[in-house]
């Protein structure tokens, strides 16, 4: 399979003596793949694009400091395997929209009880109220993505793990990501010091500025969602602004630095399936690709957040394949990221419908009529988020604030 999948990805795109070399390069590099148990719902299914309600990808981020070096400390002392990033990107059925849900790490959730693949007669037990960030060293990946299913009501098929280096070498792959910065970024913990301004960032200086908690906003976590979406929003213009996703030998660089530093979920080693999600997302609109934080508030005591209410508008909009906007008053939270000082305001879009025709009469409305299908999920305030198309500014915080 591993062979397979590389030699249909790069026979399409060169010759065959290149696609030989590069068939073997990218087998050398595949990591183990992961069984999720969930694969039977893609049987019947050729692509993306015949999947019903889009396709749902669960991505996480592991501590884990195995393999990775000293830069991040003794892997034999400082180790853990917690998923201490974990989101979910949705790709609607039509492909006219995307979501990425971040959840943060120290929301409380039900775990339900998850397959042993090493033992399939001792399951792992059930969990209740325990942070999501545990759920990765309880029972794996396949583990997360079943507790994240069973909180949003949605199918996860495909998922995968990344540890710190693969997130460093997959910014250099995309020739690294421009970044905002509204107020200096000041944090010893990661040693990430950047002055106000424009940055270029790839390698460890980009893993270093996802890392980075102390030097944005209040200093929580869910002030690093806020600046993850910095990045991951300017990133996202990147690869449609450079044409990455329609290049061959970029495309290969990413492939290159994804199988060498993730492990998938054996559902997303199918070459087809593969092809069919980076074409899902290279014409998005970059307005309907939404970077939504999952909404939670602290509980009594402080130390963990639980979702609100608020959170059944993202797990609606999720089911029902639906796009999202957000309320403005989201983006004046404590932990939110900054406007870009130097943005133009866009003029405000008038639908279609609502322009009247000169001399036409407005019909009245008839009271026995069913009201219209939502066509899209207005989030409530306290559902903090960006689209891809907003150039956000990271809001930093220096020493002397912390």
């Amino acid at each position: 399979m591993k062979v397979t999948a590389s030699v249909a990805a790069v026979a399409l795109v060169s010759g065959s003596a290149v696609a030989a070399y590069a068939a073997w390069d990218l087998a050398q590099s595949v990591q183990p793949t992961i069984t999720l148990g969930n694969e039977d719902v893609l049987d019947g299914v050729p692509d993306v694009g015949a999947m019903e309600g889009g396709v749902n990808i669960l991505v996480v981020g592991s501590d884990s400091r195995q393999g990775q070096g000293m830069a991040f400390g003794d892997p034999d002392e400082e180790t853990a395997v917690l998923n201490d990033v974990t989101m979910l990107l949705h790709i609607s059925e039509d492909h006219s929209n995307a979501s990425v849900v971040s959840f943060p790490r120290d929301m409380l959730v039900d775990v339900p009880e998850c397959d042993d693949p090493d033992d399939p007669e001792e399951p792992f037990s059930e969990l209740y109220g325990v942070k999501i960030n545990s759920v990765l060293s309880h029972g794996g990946l396949g583990c997360v993505v079943k507790t994240v299913e069973n909180q949003l009501g949605v199918t996860i098929p495909f998922a995968g793990v990344v540890q710190f280096m693969g997130v460093a070498g997959l910014s250099e792959a995309v020739g690294g990501v421009d970044v905002c910065v509204a107020e200096p970024i000041e944090d010893e913990y990661t040693g990430t010091f950047l002055p106000a301004g424009t940055h270029n960032l790839s390698g460890v200086a980009a893993l270093q500025f996802l890392r980075t908690r102390h030097g944005v906003g209040d200093g929580s976590d869910l002030a690093r969602i806020s600046n993850q979406q910095v990045f991951l929003s300017s990133l996202a213009r990147t690869l449609q602004s450079n044409g990455t996703l329609g290049d061959p030998v970029k495309l290969y660089s990413i492939a290159k630095a994804a199988l060498a530093n993730m492990q998938l979920s054996d559902s997303l080693m199918d070459p087809t399936r593969m092809i069919s999600i980076a074409k899902a997302l290279k014409d998005t609109d970059l307005n309907k690709i939404a970077f939504i934080q999952y909404p939670t508030a602290y509980v009594d005591g402080g130390g963990a957040v639980a979702p609100t209410s608020s959170a059944e508008y993202v797990n609606t909009a999720l089911q029902n394949d639906l796009p999202v906007t957000f309320d403005a008053a989201a983006q004046e939270s404590a932990f939110a990221s900054a406007g870009d000082p130097n943005a133009i305001a866009p003029p405000a879009e008038v639908p279609a419908e609502a322009v009247p025709v000169e001399g036409e009469a407005e019909a009245p409305a008839d009271p026995a009529a069913p009201a219209p299908a939502a066509t899209v999920e207005a989030l409530p305030s306290d559902v903090a988020g960006q689209t891809a198309a907003e150039t956000r500014c990271s809001a930093g915080r220096t020493l002397d604030d912390q």
